[in-house]
């Protein structure tokens, strides 16, 4: 049986505009570490209370 590394999903999570270059350096580190990605971006806000 063949034992493949763990991949993490790792979630990005910051003030958007005023942080875009280090953003995009995180998730590039992510991505070399073979990591996933996850930016607060690809969450949708919703309407339902906690």
């Amino acid at each position: 049986m063949v034992d493949f590394p763990k991949r993490l999903q790792v979630f990005v999570s910051s003030t958007y505009l005023d942080l875009i270059e280090e953003r995009q350096a995180a998730v590039q580190a992510i991505l070399e570490a073979k990591h996933i990605p996850a930016g607060m971006e690809l969450f949708t806000a919703g309407d339902q209370s906690q």
